[in-house]
């Protein structure tokens, strides 16, 4: 995101702003319940390579937060100390906080900038202070889950809402959501059919999609270096927008121009809203209110044209239209999923091909189960399902390459994760690209290794993130489908080949991407 775009936007949905406070990072300890007038300061040394306004915390044995009762936000004052529970204060800090004064609005925004991004930001915040961390994002405090076991307490298997939606919805200030719990399961059930019908009645045209790249290739000569992100991004757009809202798009101007206005608007929810730099720039405001509104009147067009007619093409957005939803539900919904599974299934697709061009051992198996299942017969929808080590192979892809970092919850009522109480309206992380790499779930976290999900609890522990199974991810869901089917016309007749020499650095936004351009060549299967 850089991903820490999404608190500001899901902040600014909370009610009051509480008064300034100094950024905070909790660990909690074991041992004795606290005095409530420690003689001493808890905790009060800044950690070597600290920013000068940060001061993080680690609480003692001695000295830990009396975790019964929530944290609460108090104004510092001169005369007395900061709190950050009812019984457990704080070192006096009005005099350092007036040192700091600059920082007070942007809490640790700075070190997430410095970091790279937020995932990378928590990934050292979790190494310090374990799978439960707090940190200031401006005047709000946030909290950030970092391990399974932590992350299996807060997700509710009965919630309907997706915590990627839902940071993508405040990010574009949407508000159509937190309706009745009757309401939020229709809306589900609709994204699902959705999802279904329009895969069933495009798979002809995503097949066609599929060959008309494989042709592209074959064309080129061996030695030729293929643009894979560029190419990879035209080809989930091509497919994505027909799919997702029908034929306006078979015209290929019309997908550059949707495709234009997308990368305006991403790249702001990514960048502008983290650093704030989107408010302060007039120009690039005006770019990225004309580019959304551009793609909502593309919508709305659309959505009018779908209401009360048939049509031989299904597509996701019929599914909206037959719902019981107003207009404004409609095109938020549309909106979000076609601005999440464009660019979802670009980088999925992009780093399930990268993966198997580095490890050629897993390309050859893919290419044998391919073989096996589809032999000299085509591509069909029966068949697809049978492909169960190309599914390992993209569900290690979404975990190695961490493809969406990091999703968020807003805590509807007050909340209890391990011994921490979490309050109400308090912006709760799912910390995803941290729980993807932890050893002590995935051996090996950092190999390349499809394989690991033949084991069931694997991937029961994969679905219970939301990457799979009934909690998955509709954009992700959509995803898989398209980049199995290319994959299948790809490897089946093509050998996919690294570029010598080439280092893939990554990128950590709201989907993972590479830095640069991936480049990839191809030779022909004989």
């Amino acid at each position: 995101m850089a991903l820490g775009g999404l608190s500001l936007g899901l902040l600014r949905s909370g009610t009051r702003a509480p008064a300034p406070r100094r950024s905070i990072a909790l660990s909690a300890g074991a041992g004795r319940r606290p005095r409530s007038r420690p003689q001493r300061p808890v905790g009060s040394r800044v950690p070597r390579g600290a920013p000068a306004h940060t001061l993080c915390l680690k609480l003692g044995q001695a000295e830990a937060l009396l975790l019964e009762r929530p944290i609460r936000d108090v104004a510092p004052r001169a005369e007395e100390p900061c709190w950050t529970s009812r019984s457990s204060p704080l070192p006096s800090c009005w005099r350092w906080w007036e040192r700091c004064s600059t920082s007070i609005r942007d809490g640790n925004l700075p070190d997430i900038v410095n970091s790279g991004s937020l995932h990378e930001f928590l990934v050292n915040l979790h190494e310090k202070y374990g799978p439960v961390v707090s940190f200031w994002f401006g005047r709000r405090l946030v909290v950030s889950l970092g391990t399974v076991d932590v992350l299996k307490q807060h997700i509710n298997p009965n919630k309907t809402s997706d915590p990627f939606e839902t940071m993508l919805k405040s990010l574009l200030r949407y508000q159509s959501g937190g309706g009745s719990v009757s309401e939020n399961h229709m809306r589900k059930k609709l994204y699902e059919n959705g999802v279904t019908d329009s895969l069933k009645s495009n798979f002809a045209l995503l097949l066609k999609l599929s060959e008309e790249l494989l042709d592209k290739w074959l064309s080129y000569p061996e030695t030729q270096h293929v643009p894979l992100s560029q190419h990879m991004l035209g080809f989930a757009m091509k497919s994505v927008t027909q799919m997702v809202m029908g034929s306006t798009f078979e015209d290929d101007q019309e997908v550059i121009r949707f495709q234009k206005n997308h990368g305006t608007v991403w790249s702001e929810i990514g960048k502008g809203f983290l650093d704030g730099s989107l408010d302060k720039n007039t120009t690039r405001k005006k770019q990225y209110e004309d580019a959304l509104m551009q793609l909502e009147s593309v919508l709305r067009n659309i959505i009018k044209e779908r209401k009360g007619r048939n049509f031989s093409q299904h597509i996701f957005i019929d599914s909206l239209v037959q719902g019981n939803l107003n207009d404004q539900q409609i095109l938020e919904d549309s909106m979000i999923f076609s601005l999440a599974s464009c660019i979802i299934t670009a980088k999925l697709c992009t780093w399930a091909i990268c993966f198997l061009t580095t490890f050629e051992e897993v390309q050859k198996k893919l290419y044998e189960e391919i073989n096996q299942v589809f032999g000299n017969g085509p591509v069909t929808p029966e068949k697809i399902e049978q492909l169960r080590y190309c599914q390992h192979v993209l569900c290690e892809t979404v975990r190695t390459a961490k493809l969406t970092p990091v999703s968020a919850q807003l805590q509807d009522i007050e909340g209890k994760i391990d011994q921490f109480i979490i309050p109400r309206e308090t912006l709760v992380l799912y910390a995803l690209g941290v729980v993807l790499q932890d050893p002590n779930t995935w051996p090996s976290p950092h190999k390349f290794d499809p394989d690991r999900f033949d084991d069931e609890l694997v991937m029961k522990t994969f679905s219970s993130l939301g990457f799979s199974g009934t909690q998955e991810c509709p954009e992700l869901r959509f995803a898989y489908m398209v980049t199995t089917v290319l994959l299948s016309v790809l490897v089946k007749r093509l050998h996919l080949l690294s570029v010598e020499g080439q280092v893939i650095e990554t990128k950590y936004e709201l989907v993972t991407s590479s830095r640069e351009e991936a480049w990839i060549t191809v030779s022909k299967r004989y």
